[in-house]
């Protein structure tokens, strides 16, 4: 084991030209061949909404849309990217209006520190959009790559119904706190 060690150089590392739509706007970045999604958005594109979280695709804080379905932005390597279109928490507003979701996450206090919420309101976006009117179980179901250590979901699942309720142009329901204040109010 007296083998001495070789030096190896390493020449500099090519960038790759990344040409995408992100958020309806048209975006480009060289950036580094092993990046992922998640690291060009924030790093290349200062779009930091999107949250680093395990980096293993176990807790959804990185969740966007590529091409209208629900990924993991850590598990994707950005040259995969080239020509698609994203869309972050960034892009769920419509100039200064709040996206329905955004507004019943926090009328219900849906958000507690607010770490995982950029993932759930795009995966929550994701649902909506393919079902409006959708149970608490799909909800949960469509969640259930979400994880949240603060809520306990309960105010989360209560604004993506809320939301979903806005979406299909009925009123969004009250909070349940509003609700359950309100009936010791006039009981």
């Amino acid at each position: 084991m007296d083998a001495a060690l070789v030096k190896l150089e390493a020449g500099p590392r090519e960038k790759l030209r990344l040409a995408l739509v992100v958020n309806g706007e048209d975006q480009e970045a060289l950036v580094e061949p092993y990046k992922t999604l998640l690291e060009v958005l924030r790093e290349d594109l200062s779009l930091t909404g999107t949250k680093h979280g395990c980096e293993l695709g176990e807790c959804g804080a990185c969740a966007v849309l590529l091409d209208g379905e629900l990924v993991l932005s850590c598990l994707v390597p950005a040259v995969e990217c080239q020509g698609r279109s994203v869309t972050t928490v960034e892009g769920l507003r419509d100039g200064p209006e709040l996206h329905p979701l955004q507004a019943a996450f926090a009328d219900h206090g849906a958000a507690q520190c607010g770490y995982c919420t950029p993932g759930m309101l795009v995966a929550a976006k994701w649902l909506l959009d393919r079902k409006a009117d959708a149970t608490r179980e799909e909800i949960a179901e469509a969640l259930s790559g979400q994880l949240c250590r603060c809520t306990g979901y309960l105010q989360i699942y209560e604004a993506v119904e809320s939301a979903g309720r806005a979406m299909r142009g009925l009123p969004p329901s009250p909070p349940v706190v509003s609700r359950i204040h309100g009936e010791a109010d006039h009981g």
